[in-house]
């Protein structure tokens, strides 16, 4: 069957590949130490799901706006102003099936063929193949790890060209948690702004930094970056709701508007009951996104003091998120070859790091239970001590 030719041009997720795999292998009676999605592993809070309890015994199970219920627009709104400093109206923000579905709407309302998006290296798996999706061109850009994997200023405008219109911005970052200062940005803000392009920032993992990092939305710099930043956030990583699928989008009016009409003939509303959840979430107590932090926070020291301890890796800490991107280059073996080897031998699944850009490293998932990462970090102890 002929098939459009811009799938040939995607690569399929290996992280939802991976996981998949590791379910599948734990179904058939295996002890097998996930360490691969990028899911929390804490049930959702009580408070949120006794919303859309109520939602549902209220009948709120019809069609709605296609932009999102008008309640959890301002109860965004008020959250954007009050969290991040940035200033909206309703009508500039999309509610949409998830983080990744906002970028999606993003890109296919903003990119015509050929049009440039500049996206750091290691980059989440889904922003290159999204903006081929959409037709546009990833122009990715390595970073170090001696700079903490954040683009610099200089780095930026040198990629910037006259097809460039949009720059993803992910702090802190999958799969580094790279977190962006604020003379970081104000740096990057500066060549964003006098290159007239435009910039999203995926925040999906804002609430989770740690020791004396800082999230800052690059949008609250100024009011000159504030008008060419879009905002992509959502509830799953913070309120542990993965599988809720809310996430919105906040930007200019026409931009959002745009994206809009593309979700209006693709999904239309998210939803409805699952936003009277997210308003629960954004409204309610907040002790649950500290709880579950201050665990991340432990399980991060922990793992990151077992794989230090390990011959072969290089593994720098992470200032947010809740994942390991450690390099494999001294074991000589590619990240596919790496994983694969140690999935059949020890039972650990991890994350080929060529799914991020990074064919010499892995990333491991920190968001599941103490247990399981003592037990994962001896497995691979004995694998890399087997072999290199």
């Amino acid at each position: 069957m002929k098939l459009a030719a811009r799938i040939s041009q995607v690569t399929p997720s290996l992280t939802l590949a991976i996981s998949t795999k590791a379910q599948a292998m734990r179904a058939e009676g295996l002890d097998v130490c996930s360490f691969s999605a990028g899911e929390p592993d804490f049930a959702t809070p009580e408070h949120i799901k006794r919303a859309a309890q109520v939602a549902l015994d209220q009948g709120k199970t019809r069609y709605g706006p296609a932009a999102g219920e008008p309640r959890l627009r301002s109860a965004l709104v008020a959250k954007l102003q009050r969290d991040n400093n940035l200033t909206y109206h309703p009508e500039e923000v999309l509610v949409s099936n998830g983080g990744k579905h906002s970028l999606f709407n993003l890109m296919s309302a903003l990119l015509d063929p050929g049009d440039e998006v500049i996206i750091p290296a290691p980059y989440w798996v889904s922003y290159p193949e999204i903006v081929k999706l959409a037709g546009g061109t990833p122009v990715v850009v390595p970073t170090q790890a001696a700079h903490g994997y954040r683009i610099t200023p200089q780095q930026l405008q040198e990629a910037i060209t006259p097809r460039t219109r949009l720059f993803v911005l992910n702090s802190p970052g999958n799969p580094t948690g790279a977190v962006y200062s604020l003379s970081d940005l104000t740096a990057l803000a500066q060549v964003v702004v006098a290159a007239d392009i435009l910039v999203v920032a995926d925040e999906i993992y804002e609430k989770i930094v740690y020791d004396n990092a800082q999230h800052i939305s690059i949008g609250s710099l100024n009011p000159e970056i504030f008008h060419r930043t879009i905002v992509s956030n959502g509830f799953a990583k913070a309120y542990s709701m993965t599988g809720w699928r809310v996430g919105y989008l906040a930007g200019p009016l026409d931009l959002v508007k745009a994206a809009t009409t593309v979700q209006g003939h693709s999904t239309s509303n998210v939803c409805t009951f699952a936003q009277y959840g997210a308003i629960a979430a954004l409204e309610g107590p907040q002790t649950c996104v500290e709880q579950m932090r201050s665990a991340f926070s432990e399980r991060r020291q922990v793992m990151l003091s077992a794989l230090n301890a390990l011959p072969g890796l290089s593994c720098p800490r992470p200032d947010g998120a809740f994942y390991m991107f450690c390099s494999i280059a001294a074991t000589g073996k590619s990240s596919l070859e790496f994983c694969a080897d140690l999935l059949e031998s020890q039972l650990v699944a991890a994350v080929p790091g060529i799914a991020f850009g990074a064919d010499d490293h892995i990333r491991l998932s920190y968001a599941t239970d103490l247990a399981t990462i003592e037990k994962g970090m001896e497995r691979l102890g004995a694998f890399l001590r087997s072999r290199f």
